[in-house]
């Protein structure tokens, strides 16, 4: 993955006057107009929900959550706390789905609290005037050109105007020779949304456009590199649906495009960028939509914790174990005696976090984030033993694991560690509320 990190550290260009005049424009979306009273609580914190597990099992609401959100709003029908949906889904828009949320939880979701794995492609402009071919299922054209792009193929049109190369099921070869149409333009980059229905398909004519460099009338040049820029949202390696065991996700996609091309190669595959969780970047795009929503909402507290409530050890955990880190090291570069005691222990100042030199190639309408810390709660109604107990203490759980987090993440056991381990997300509001000494009235 290139330069991600760098990327995401380049994205706090703006100054936080900046990020008060945009925050109007995002939370007058997000249904939390209106002045807060001075006699109620003002929250300081705000809560990251995963989907998938946590609030329902396919198209089955899990009966907690309804629970949950009752808690979560007034008597006026308003939030009492902001709050976020970060999934790694992403065939659909995110209106959509603002939509399903509001129909299950029986609460009013709007899309602007909604983070779907490719919602942090609008920040990436470079792109968007590119030629992009998409992969993955549902309306993927229009969501596409929902975040920014404007010149998109997508497999199928490929496989329309090349009939020779999707080759595999014999029903769907062509009858008659034939040839190309050869009337696309040359494809510039690659964008993965998500899990394809014809997966041979996909990884076919994705590794024919990474080896001819977008211009499919040529043939395989094995040994050109770089090859065109990928990115990909959602490296969910399993998700859990109604199913008793976990379901393969987008990660699982990845991981066959990776040794498939790498096979071919000999080389590995690179990424542009990785997005949805556990990317950096995605949790920083949900705590800019809860401080906005708290801005609007005009409360006084700066929203210092985020809450992190999800059901996969290897996304939902460690993202946001790995948003907590980054934020650690944001505090640790402004306070003297940190730096000094780090400086100490390893002998030089390289060790030192520093902050990175604003990236020209991106923009982003995000500034610095409030927030100084990110905790993680792990459900027990998903992916992560959703039969088994709930442990006595979350720190003796998890010691050993099979890594399946994304080939391009470092495995380090503290980062999937959850802070609280509950039965459902019920529980999981109860906790943080306790936590907060919040009481909503």
């Amino acid at each position: 993955m290139r330069g991600l990190v760098p990327f995401y550290r380049g994205l706090y260009t703006l100054s936080n006057r900046q990020a008060r005049r945009k925050a109007g424009t995002v939370g007058s979306r997000c249904g939390f107009c209106g002045t807060q009273s001075n006699s109620k609580p003002q929250p300081s914190f705000g809560l990251l929900f995963d989907i998938d597990g946590v609030l329902v099992r396919g198209r089955m609401p899990i009966p907690a959550a309804k629970k949950a959100f009752e808690k979560l709003v007034d008597s006026q029908g308003q939030f009492v706390v902001p709050l976020v949906f970060v999934t790694n889904a992403g065939n659909c828009l995110r209106q959509t789905k603002a939509d399903q949320l509001s129909h299950i939880l029986g609460v009013p979701i709007t899309q602007d609290q909604v983070i779907m794995s490719h919602s942090p492609l609008r920040m990436f402009k470079k792109f968007h005037d590119k030629c992009v071919l998409v992969s993955g299922q549902g309306p993927v054209l229009e969501i596409a050109k929902n975040v920014g792009f404007k010149n998109v193929v997508s497999i199928d049109i490929l496989r329309e105007s090349y009939p020779l190369l999707d080759m595999v099921d014999h029903n769907r070869r062509p009858k008659l020779p034939s040839n190309p149409v050869g009337n696309l333009p040359k494809v510039e980059a690659v964008v993965l949304f998500g899990e394809p229905i014809r997966w041979e398909t996909n990884l076919q004519l994705i590794v024919d456009v990474l080896l001819t460099n977008g211009n499919l009338s040529s043939v395989h040049q094995t040994q050109k590199m770089p090859h065109l820029p990928l990115l990909a949202c959602n490296m969910d390696l399993m998700w859990m649906a109604e199913a008793h065991s976990p379901r393969f996700g987008h990660g699982t996609f990845l991981v066959c495009l990776e040794n498939i091309y790498k096979k071919i190669t000999g080389k590995d595959l690179k990424y542009e960028a990785l997005m949805g969780k556990p990317s950096e970047l995605t949790y920083h795009f949900a705590e800019y939509l809860i401080r906005s929503q708290a801005m609007q909402r005009q409360w006084k507290l700066p929203i210092t914790s985020l809450y992190a409530i999800g059901d996969n050890l290897m996304t939902d955990i460690y993202g946001a174990n790995l948003y907590n880190r980054y934020l650690d090291e944001r505090v640790a570069r402004k306070n003297p005696k940190a730096i000094a005691k780090m400086v100490a222990a390893t002998g030089s100042t390289t060790a030192v976090p520093q902050e990175e030199e604003v990236d020209n190639l991106w923009e982003s309408e995000l500034a610095l984030p409030s927030a100084t810390s990110c905790k993680s709660v792990l459900v027990c109604t998903g992916v992560y033993n959703p039969k088994a107990e709930v442990p006595c203490d979350a720190n003796h759980c998890i010691k050993e694991t099979v890594f399946h987090g994304h080939r391009d993440f470092r495995f380090d056991p503290a980062l999937v560690e959850p802070g609280h381990i509950v039965q459902d997300v019920a529980e999981a509001v109860d906790l943080i509320f306790e936590q907060e000494k919040f009481v909503p009235q």
